[in-house]
């Protein structure tokens, strides 16, 4: 006899039952609701890509992190470690067929071979939108504000959306003479959050000494409300430019639209990668600021450049599923619930499968998720599974209803029957018990 194979998963995968399922789906269903409202579309793109393709130029913590592999044909290929990288690509690659400036969402599973922890995985979900063919405030207020309205649609209260430039960082570090160590300046206040500003500072004299280190915190610690936290980056990187300027539009429109309350103007917001080049910005929930970033994102209007030479400035961000799932789930918040199934058809015979399937499809046509239970069992074992399914009616159609032309409905929250319906009332009622009913 043959062993049997031990059923596991690799550490950093997982398997989702049922419950997690819906619960993801109803959120990333949520948020396409939203991307749909502002006009963006859906695109995909290959798990696996040529390694050249994803990993650029190369250097930095993502070559380490990223699943690499020569496949059947010889060819030195990569998973996708984000969605942003494939869709500079996919950019470039069908420019020509699109218009611009184009607004996409993309969301699916990526895949980074680090250390897994609370809410971060080898296996993950990401959704991410852009906006590419334009550098203009209303492109970047835009995203902000999608940001925004997706966690209020989520019915995420507390949310604050930190955003800073890199523009202005880089005139600042330029104004220090340290502009040519930036890529390890940005890496090493991107880490600020995670070990503190001693550690930070101790990093920074190794890279730039002590009275630079010292004026980098000085930057990165300004404090105060949007205006004055503002006039200290502007004073520290040598005056007004485009990208302060910037910043003053983001917040009137901010003001404009009365969301203001929920953005800080935070210059310690940096984004470690470097293919940012002007806005950056980091969500927290703020009853749980701990777990870090559930979303994330900024201008980078260079990154096409590795695969063609024209222009193709854009602005996105991304929202970590995973992460804010194990969030919301641990703030009670996790979206909106949505049973498997709402009415169960019970199996009352085996002569009026036909019946059973064919109300099943009228609860169905009236936007009702409908399942007919397929075998011949004991009622109340069949009430059993439609509870367990999360189905708040069950609907009887035995030899005496179909003889009637009648239908019974059981209220299985209230464990009360209604008998002696004409269809059309069985069917209103049971939009009643599953709250479907427009008023």
């Amino acid at each position: 006899m043959a062993s049997i194979i031990q059923p596991r998963v690799l550490k950093g995968f997982r398997d989702f039952l049922p419950e997690t399922e819906i619960q993801r789906r109803g959120i990333t269903k949520i948020l396409e609701e939203q991307f749909r409202f502002f006009g963006f579309v859906p695109i995909d793109t290959p798990i696996l890509e040529y390694t050249e393709v994803l990993l650029g130029k190369g250097g930095g913590e993502t070559d380490k992190q990223v699943y690499r592999f020569e496949d059947h044909g010889g060819r030195d290929v990569a998973m996708r470690f984000d969605l942003t990288v494939p869709f500079a690509r996919f950019m470039a690659a069908h420019v020509n067929e699109l218009y611009l400036p184009f607004k996409r969402y993309h969301m699916a599973k990526v895949f980074r071979g680090e250390n897994t922890q609370r809410g971060r995985y080898r296996e993950f979900m990401q959704c991410d939108f852009d906006i590419v063919g334009t550098d203009t405030t209303s492109a970047d207020f835009e995203i902000l504000t999608m940001m925004h309205d997706s966690f209020h649609a989520l019915g995420v209260s507390g949310v604050t959306i930190r955003l800073s430039h890199r523009g202005v960082f880089n005139r600042f570090l330029a104004h220090r003479g340290i502009a040519e160590n930036s890529a390890d300046i940005l890496r090493t206040v991107d880490k600020l959050s995670k070990i503190g500003a001693e550690a930070v500072l101790d990093m920074l004299i190794e890279i730039a000494g002590e009275e630079n280190a010292r004026a980098v915190l000085e930057y990165i610690g300004a404090r105060g409300d949007f205006s004055t936290v503002l006039s200290t980056m502007e004073a520290l990187a040598g005056g007004e430019a485009e990208d302060t300027r910037r910043l003053k539009e983001l917040k009137e429109a901010m003001e404009q639209c009365g969301i203001s309350e929920s953005f800080v103007l935070d210059p310690s917001i940096t984004r470690g990668l470097d293919y940012y080049t002007g806005v950056v910005f980091e969500t927290f929930l703020d009853e749980l600021p701990q777990i870090g970033s559930v979303c994330s994102g900024g201008r980078y209007n260079n990154l096409a450049s590795l695969y063609t030479k024209q222009e193709l400035p854009g602005v996105g961000a991304s929202i970590g599923l995973d992460r804010l799932m194990a969030a919301l789930e641990e703030i009670g918040s996790a979206g909106r619930d949505e049973a498997s199934v709402e009415a169960m058809v019970l199996y009352m015979d085996d002569q009026g499968v036909g019946d059973f399937h064919a109300f099943a499809r009228r609860l169905r046509k009236a936007g009702i998720r409908a399942e007919v239970y397929p075998e011949s069992r004991k009622l109340g074992a069949q009430f059993g599974f439609a509870e367990k399914k999360g189905a708040m009616a069950a609907v009887l159609l035995g030899e005496d209803e179909r003889k009637s032309g009648t239908v019974t409905v059981k209220d299985l929250a209230a464990r009360k029957n209604h008998e002696g319906l004409a269809p059309e009332e069985a069917i209103e009622l049971v939009k009643k018990l599953t709250k479907k009913e427009r008023h």
